[in-house]
């Protein structure tokens, strides 16, 4: 042991069992230690033996009461060199003089000192552990002291060594940092080598040793985050040939033109660029402390031919503050200090096939007080110079991954319609919750939680829960495309609805107090969509069709330690799952590919229709024309090799040597 405590542990039962500690010293004749009795007792110089029984295990404790500081001049109870005491002791445990168990412990201490010396400058030079091991006795743990069972450590004496020498630690951690490989020719037994073993075996020093590429260089690469720049052309001539859909839009700086948008994580990431022809409208949480003014309203924009488009402004004021004030902290008085801010800005982008042609800025601006919430907006449109109302035909007509799904209300003189889900706020509470678009291509799951009374009827509520989640469809069908008319009706799909149960006819209407069972309380939306071709590139994407269905629960009242006619809660969702189908129906299988499946080179890694697959046309990791030479070259060799093996050809070859 090297430190005041060690632990051990006798196992069996501890019942009349006598432990005691003695200090040992080695015979000066023979050198052996002297065997103790059970004599003695739990107190052998500055150490004791504590023990903790169990039911059949036991933890021995054996314990310093010294003190282990370093002698200052004039000092006393302390230890005069380094290495404070050296001694040998004896745990035994005994029942009725007869030894049970025997611990020998050999006790090497130093003493506490605190570093008070000059420190070095010099670096330590570590070795490189591709060419050399770095430690050549992993085990050595402890400086200035033996580690157990570390027969490489050099503090060990011979003597401490004797103790463990018998239970050394093997392998690369008990020094062995160089064992001999098994693609050596002399660590290799002639019981388990092959025939060719000696043919392919290594002759080589254990200096060039495979198990050195085990340890890790250490080398670190320091990653370099790219800017929002894109690097200068040297060529002359215009900076861009135009704008594809997806690019980001730059500025004179050759920079990205950024505006706020929100994350994957939902957060809002102030500096994110402007794809062409990318629709967004973005709500931003912020305050009067970590309000921050947007981009430079002179700041001008490359039109995507090299030229240079300035940005039309337009100020206004916002008159009703509660649409963007969604959280006052506290009152507001005489002494709260307030700031003209920007409430929400929109850019509007005038577009001709690949190039800008002008943009348009409204800037809306208000007052913000400090302890005020303000839910800034910002909103990103592409208009097309050719059609600048509200049904703008884009260079891709079909939908892309975030977009809103367009839906209409063909039974309304209106035919503007929604499809949307729920977007809680506060407590979480349906009177309180809002509503978000649904997003095309994203899987999305909302709620929000509805205050239901002991006392309820259940035909009420779910006649309640029913029209809180038809509010939500305000349509009767969905946009095929994105760009879908209003005025054509083959643009559009209809929503195909599978009503809950009728209340009167189908549904028990409960006859238990708090209990009120098929309750449509989840919406479940299915969007069934297909890529339909490609622009430019981009899949061109369209929805074929929209199903709407309920899931129906068992409602019942939560009680505390008693029911009282209290408020209790019940959670309505709706869920929108986005389901890809191919555009064309699949083949349908033959009857031959159903019955012999090991023909099927789908569900088999080894199939032979794929035999001569390099010769084939669907093999493109080689020209065809090289592929067709090697494939006839192969089938002149094999050909060869079968005329060469048959029995008339050696005969005539001994007959044309006569």
């Amino acid at each position: 042991m090297s430190g005041p405590r060690v632990n051990s542990f006798f196992l069996g039962n501890s019942s009349g069992v006598n432990f005691s500690i003695t200090l040992s010293s080695a015979d000066e004749g023979t050198g052996k230690l002297q065997l103790a009795n059970c004599s003695g007792s739990k107190r052998a110089g500055d150490w004791n033996l504590n023990v903790t029984p169990g039911m059949n295990t036991s933890k021995v404790t054996i314990s310093l009461t010294r003190n282990l500081r370093l002698c200052l001049p004039n000092a006393t109870d302390c230890c005069t060199t380094p290495l404070c005491m050296v001694e040998t002791l004896q745990v035994l445990a005994c029942r009725d003089s007869v030894m049970l168990a025997h611990l020998l412990i050999q006790a090497e201490i130093y003493a506490n000192s605190s570093f008070t010396g000059n420190v070095s400058e010099n670096a330590t030079i570590i070795p490189n552990q591709v060419f050399q091991p770095l430690g050549s006795c992993p085990c050595d743990l402890t400086a200035g002291a033996c580690d157990i069972r570390c027969c490489c450590d050099p503090e060990c004496t011979p003597d401490l060594k004797q103790l463990f020498n018998e239970s050394c630690f093997t392998g690369v951690f008990g020094g062995d940092v160089n064992p001999p490989f098994d693609q050596l020719c002399s660590s290799q037994s002639m019981e388990y080598a092959p025939d060719w073993f000696p043919f392919l075996c290594i002759q080589s020093s254990l200096n060039n040793t495979p198990f050195l590429g085990y340890f890790y260089h250490g080398s670190i690469s320091i990653p370099r985050v790219p800017p929002f720049k894109i690097p200068l052309q040297t060529s002359p001539g215009k900076l861009f040939s135009g704008y594809r859909q997806g690019d980001p839009i730059m500025t004179e700086e050759n920079e990205y033109f950024t505006i706020p948008q929100q994350s994957m994580a939902g957060q809002c990431v102030g500096n994110a660029p402007v794809a062409y022809l990318q629709n967004f409208d973005v709500k931003c949480l912020t305050n009067l402390a970590s309000y921050k003014e947007g981009l430079l309203r002179d700041m001008r924009i490359n039109s995507g031919t090299g030229d240079f488009i300035q940005q039309n402004v337009i100020y206004r004021t916002i008159t009703d503050l509660g649409k963007f004030i969604t959280e006052s902290e506290s009152l507001r008085t005489a002494e709260v200090l307030c700031q003209n801010v920007t409430f929400a800005e929109r850019y509007t982008f005038i577009w001709k096939d690949k190039n800008i042609e002008r943009i348009n800025v409204t800037v809306f601006l208000g007052s913000l007080c400090d302890g005020e919430i303000l839910a800034q907006r910002f909103t990103v449109e592409f208009q097309s110079l050719k059609n600048t109302n509200a049904t703008e035909l884009f260079g891709n007509p079909g939908y892309q991954v975030g977009k809103p799904v367009k839906a209409a209300n063909m039974n309304a003189s209106d035919t503007f319609g929604s499809l949307n889900v729920w977007q809680p706020a506060g407590r979480g509470l349906c009177t309180l919750a809002t509503y978000t678009p649904v997003l095309f291509g994203l899987d999305s799951f909302s709620g929000c939680i509805l205050e239901v009374g002991i006392n309820e009827d259940c035909s009420l509520l779910r006649g309640n829960v029913t029209q809180k989640l038809n509010s939500l469809i305000q349509a009767t069908h969905v946009g095929k495309r994105d760009n879908s008319s209003y005025s054509d009706p083959n643009d559009w799909v209809e929503i195909i609805r599978l009503d809950p149960f009728n209340s009167d006819t189908n549904v028990s209407s409960g006859n238990f107090k708090g209990i009120c069972p098929d309750i449509p309380a989840n919406l479940n939306i299915r969007i069934i969509f297909a890529d339909v071709g490609a622009v430019q590139g981009i899949p061109r994407q369209e929805i074929l069709a929209v199903q709407i269905s309920y899931s129906t629960v068992i409602w019942q009242f939560q009680c505390g330690l008693i029911c009282e006619n209290s408020i209790s809660f019940l959670p309505i969702t709706a869920s929108v799952q986005f389901i890809k189908v191919p555009a064309q129906p699949p083949i349908p299988m033959t009857r031959f590919q159903i019955n012999y499946t090991e023909f099927d080179c789908n569900r088999n890694d080894v199939c032979w229709p794929q035999l001569f697959y390099p010769l084939t046309r669907f093999y493109t990791g080689e020209p065809y024309s090289q592929c067709l030479a090697k494939g006839l070259s192969l089938t002149f060799l094999v050909l060869i090799a079968a005329i060469m093996s048959n029995p008339w050809f050696s005969k005539l070859w001994n007959n044309s040597l006569v």
